[in-house]
């Protein structure tokens, strides 16, 4: 239907007759000659139709943009002056010699150059939204870093192998999707959440490297990185240890910024423990772009009568921590109560903070309505965060938890804020994660990646382990530009660790073995040592195409509600289907 698509008519087609199709983007009369700007996937190229074509002529004046044409013609010269540097067509267009409308089309709901359209809107009529430039840039891009993922794995002697959609609940975090059995009454499958039990068991089938890009799904509030469907690659070893998949999977990253959006990095990726990442930072996805850290200084308030600062300071899970941003001192009250409120969502009571004016002055060079709460520690303080003229230092007091978060969300707004990035890209590979945490609500422990992560322990410390929150794993996370984008860890192949790690996590032997029978069943007949990792490609390609929500890197994604605008999923389904599955209806909540 066509010989060319329209983004590759240049000069070099000079003389020649072209074939192309596509949609009309822009449609203009100027003085008996009609210009129409055609439009593909490949980009847009100028056509012109001339008055001494009548037939030609008449169709294109009943055009609208967005109709779809077929137009053959002759590719000439522009006329001096009409030139356009700016298009990889600009230089040349095509005289019309036939034109076929494939398609008329109505008025369009948006214009796809209005940037002022809801993100209801754009879901809606997704088709067209796709249309724009923008997202046929972010969609090729996607393309073009599964293309580098697939081509650098094959090359390093991984094998794409599939696992299944349909299986069993073993809900050990987010909530599952749940799909009932006709054939089965009263029973259910799951959609996977990831496929970590499969692809382990690859591993014990002897096939030695995995991969998959495979959609993954939570049934889970929703966030800005977050989809109840999602798309990851997924990857597993035998016979690697978490040093020798870091490396390749960093090979793998440098491979797709490179062929993707042209990003080198020259440098080995830095390794920060998870301990340091908490304690700097205050989050183990810390964003290194940002020169602000967070300064413990609980040490020097355990004696002072101000209890908001002393009784976090005393408490074994409490932190007092300074964050010193240079230059501050200039944030109006405003601005400082606008960072209050925003510390609030954290769960923080309040932001308390200290301006530097004048240090040489002393406590009459600070600025401040807590400073004279603790005047005697105040200057040591300053010291400690390294103040200077200008600066301002805000404090979190409270659990360590809050102040964490408060202050770890802080740093990155205030760095955002005040235009503070150093670098355009700063990776870090965050290792020595804690192996358990202690649920809050339950007052179990759990484990913090997954249970079947490789504890850096043996099977006896473990089942004696007196302090288990304390003991770390083999699991690593990469974070660029504090979004992490893949993790991973070294899994358990001995069928006695994993018991024990199932007993210190309170999962009897009959809960195991109906959640993970199969599993264990599997370690008992030789199972090599293994470790792996999964990218969220959503996350990862938002993050290289400069998105602000992993919606806009989603050709069909779903609503903050988990809802589809386009088709308008989820849907009713009727009674006669629900017979089927053995299911009905709540009282009152019966349908045709």
């Amino acid at each position: 239907m066509r010989t060319h698509y329209c983004g590759e008519v240049t000069e070099t087609l000079l003389g020649q007759t072209v074939t192309v199709a596509g949609w009309v983007h822009r449609r203009r009369d100027h003085g008996g000659v009609i210009f129409i700007d055609l439009r593909d996937r490949e980009g847009l190229v100028q056509v012109v139709v001339n008055p001494d074509t009548p037939e030609i002529f008449e169709k294109a004046e009943h055009l609208r943009v967005e109709c779809v044409l077929k137009i053959t013609g002759l590719v000439r010269e522009r006329p001096e002056g009409t030139i356009n540097p700016n298009m990889k067509t600009g230089q040349i267009e095509i005289l019309a010699q036939d034109l076929d409308v494939l398609s008329m089309a109505e008025p369009i709901p948006f214009q796809l150059d209005d940037k002022n359209i809801s993100e209801e809107v754009r879901l809606k009529y997704r088709y067209i939204d796709l249309r724009r430039d923008e997202m046929q840039d972010t969609m090729m891009l996607r393309y073009k870093v599964t293309r580098s993922m697939r081509r650098y794995l094959d090359d390093n002697g991984f094998i794409d192998m599939e696992t299944p959609i349909l299986t069993k609940s073993t809900p050990e975090g987010a909530r599952d999707y749940l799909v009932p059995s006709r054939t089965h009454q009263n029973k259910f499958f799951a959609l996977p959440q990831s496929p970590q039990l499969f692809k382990q068991l690859l591993m014990m089938s002897g096939f030695d490297r995995y991969y998959q890009i495979t959609r993954c799904f939570r049934d889970e509030d929703l966030r800005a990185d977050r989809q109840p469907e999602f798309t990851q690659l997924d990857i597993e070893t035998s016979f690697l240890d978490e040093n020798g998949v870091m490396a390749l999977m960093e090979g793998l990253t440098k491979t797709i910024f490179k062929e993707g959006i042209g990003v080198e990095f020259n440098e080995d990726f830095p390794r920060m423990p998870y301990a340091e990442a908490i304690r700097r930072f205050g989050i183990d996805r810390p964003d290194l772009r940002i020169p602000l850290e967070l300064v413990d200084v609980a040490d020097l308030l355990q004696d002072i009568e101000f209890k908001v600062f002393a009784g976090p300071a005393k408490d074994p899970k409490g932190r007092v921590a300074a964050l010193k941003v240079p230059g501050g001192a200039k944030l109006t009250r405003k601005e400082i109560d606008e960072y209050t409120k925003f510390v609030g969502i954290y769960g923080a009571k309040g932001l308390a903070y200290i301006k530097v004016n004048d240090l040489s002055a002393g406590l009459d060079g600070l600025q401040s309505p807590i400073v004279k709460f603790f005047p005697d520690q105040v200057m040591e303080i300053m010291q400690r965060v390294e103040a200077k003229d200008g600066d301002i230092v805000f404090f979190g007091a409270d659990k360590a938890k809050v102040v964490n978060e408060a202050l770890g969300a802080l740093r990155v707004k205030i760095g955002e804020d005040l235009n503070m990035l150093t670098q355009k890209w700063a990776p870090v590979w965050v290792v020595d994660f804690p192996m358990f945490e202690e649920d809050e609500k339950t007052a179990r422990m759990t484990a913090i990646h997954h249970p079947f992560t490789q504890p850096k322990a043996t099977t006896e410390e473990i089942l004696n382990h007196k302090n288990p929150e304390q003991m770390l794993s083999r699991a690593y996370d990469l974070v660029i530009n504090g979004i992490e984008v893949g993790g991973g860890s070294e899994r358990i192949h001995d069928t006695n660790m994993q018991a024990a790690v199932f007993k210190l996590l309170g999962i009897s032997d009959e809960e195991a073995e109906d959640k993970f029978g199969f599993l264990l069943e599997a370690l008992k007949y030789g199972c090599p040592p293994h470790a792996g990792m999964a990218f969220g490609l959503d996350r990862l390609v938002m993050l290289m195409a400069d998105r602000e929500s992993i919606r806009d890197v989603i050709a069909f994604p779903k609503t903050q509600s988990a809802a589809c605008p386009l088709t308008e999923a989820p849907g009713t389904v009727s009674n006669d289907q629900l017979k089927e599955l053995g299911l009905r209806f709540r009282k009152g909540l019966e349908q045709a």
